[in-house]
């Protein structure tokens, strides 16, 4: 179950760079990262959450910059 969420993730990941519009493509990346953070807590792998959790971070400065 907890690899199924890390498959999610990953396609979503995926997903996000076919986006042309760049807002587009931040947030299904940011659901993605929120995505790996949850993942990578749960498997103990705190360098993939905290590495997610900042790009997290920096999707949404971008995304209120962008407004």
């Amino acid at each position: 179950m907890i690899e199924i969420l890390g498959y999610m993730a990953s396609l979503m990941t995926i997903i996000s760079f076919l986006m042309k519009d760049v807002k587009k493509l931040r947030i299904i990346n940011l659901i993605a990262c929120i995505m790996f953070v949850i993942y990578g807590l749960m498997i103990n792998s705190y360098p993939l959450a905290l590495v997610n959790f900042i790009v997290a971070i920096i999707n949404v400065i971008y995304l209120f910059k962008k407004k």
